[in-house]
């Protein structure tokens, strides 16, 4: 958040620091953020850093605390609660695992969960953990909250809700599921990977043991590096399955017959971090701090209802939030080539990011009401081909 007493930063001072703005219509921030010129000068940096110190390890980590120290605040926590992973899949993997499925076996998931996590829960059943899905037919029926009650019992070692759904953006309740998952005595664990950057996310007041995100997309970073915020004070059941020289008290001792785990969030951690992502991460994260997450949010809102609106006036099929659940940062539309679709918004310079039978168009704070009517009026071209 920016400074108290500081100038807000307007949507459009915002959007002036983003060059392919001036000519492109970036509508997939859910997949991959727009590349502002902040993310290009710390590349640059780094370039530099390479041409005239050849392996500076001491900036390298530089940049790895800042990265570290610049998302816990985004988020409210404690930087000693942040490991650094490869990816949302990596940090998933990691907080599983410090769970013993032979004293609470049951991982509860809902069917629309982001692959790659629901894959992660679903191979732990080999080693005794059995995954129990949250069906999109019960939420629709019963509500999410409900679909939820009735998958989770004294069984239950960890509860995963994502904040927002990836198909479609829909917020979901988590305060509500986490409660449920409390009283049974299980974890919480939450992806917060289609929110984190342009909704408020503060771990001191989700009710969650384990947090996960990555900078490529609202965060407006690079693949290759995402955030597992483990709260302090929680204890591992298991010691980390997955580590290496980062994962240690001493990193830079290199003592390889020593597997000592620090207690902060780092024993999480592994090999060495992709350098170049921790740059473009801290840039990221310093160009999201000068803005009001309250005031991002709005202004998204803003956006996400008015595209709601013009669609469906137009006659666009949208999929809406589940029962009990919010609509979040993203309109999806959709259509049953969604590929090609894309394709022919490419065309106009129309960036949106195709799932399945869904066509999803995400808003972020340097979006504008420009952007909505150079979408809609491609999208009706493209119906009347």
């Amino acid at each position: 958040m920016r400074e108290t007493g500081s100038k807000p930063v307007t949507p459009e001072e915002f959007r002036r620091q983003f060059p392919a703005l001036r000519d492109t219509t970036h509508l997939a921030s859910c997949s991959q953020g727009a590349i502002s010129e902040h993310v290009t000068a710390a590349l640059s940096e780094l370039a530099y850093s390479l041409r005239h110190r050849g392996a500076p390890w001491d900036l390298w980590m530089a940049e790895a605390e800042a990265a570290r120290t610049a998302f816990a605040a985004l988020i409210g926590a404690d930087p000693t609660e942040i490991a650094l992973v490869p990816s949302a899949s990596a940090g998933a993997f990691q907080a599983v695992g410090a769970l013993d499925p032979a004293r609470r076996p049951v991982l509860v998931s809902p069917r629309a969960e982001f692959p790659s996590v629901g894959q992660v829960f679903h191979a732990q059943q080999p080693f005794g953990a059995r995954v129990r899905w949250v069906d999109d037919e019960a939420m629709r029926r019963h509500g999410v909250v409900e679909a939820y009650r009735a998958q989770i019992d004294e069984t239950t070692a960890l509860v995963s809700i994502p904040f927002a759904l990836y198909s479609n953006g829909s917020l979901q309740p988590v305060d509500e599921i986490a409660k449920l998952a409390r009283e049974a005595g299980a974890r919480v664990f939450v992806d917060a990977y289609q929110a984190a950057g342009v909704l408020p996310v503060d771990a001191r007041e989700i009710d969650c043991d384990y947090l996960v995100t990555g900078s490529l997309k609202y965060l407006l970073g690079l693949p290759g590096v995402a955030f597992l915020f483990a709260r302090a004070g929680v204890p591992d059941e298991r010691p980390p399955h997955l580590t290496g020289w980062f994962g240690r008290v001493d990193p830079f001792d290199f003592d390889a017959t020593r597997l000592d785990f620090p207690a902060e969030a780092r024993r999480f951690e592994s090999g060495t971090p992709a350098v170049p992502s921790l740059y473009a991460a801290r840039a990221g994260l310093e160009t999201l701090a000068t803005l009001d997450q309250a005031e991002v949010a709005a202004h998204v809102s803003d956006l996400v209802q008015t595209a709601t609106a013009r669609l469906t006036a137009a006659g666009e099929e949208l999929s809406p939030p589940l029962p009990g659940a919010r609509p979040g940062p993203q309109v999806a539309i959709v259509d049953d080539d969604p590929e090609g679709l894309a394709r022919f918004l490419a065309g106009r310079r129309i960036v949106t990011s195709p799932r399945g039978r869904i066509l999803r168009l995400s808003w972020h704070y340097y979006n504008n009401h420009d952007d909505i009517d150079a979408v809609v009026a491609a999208l009706a071209e493209a119906r009347n081909r």
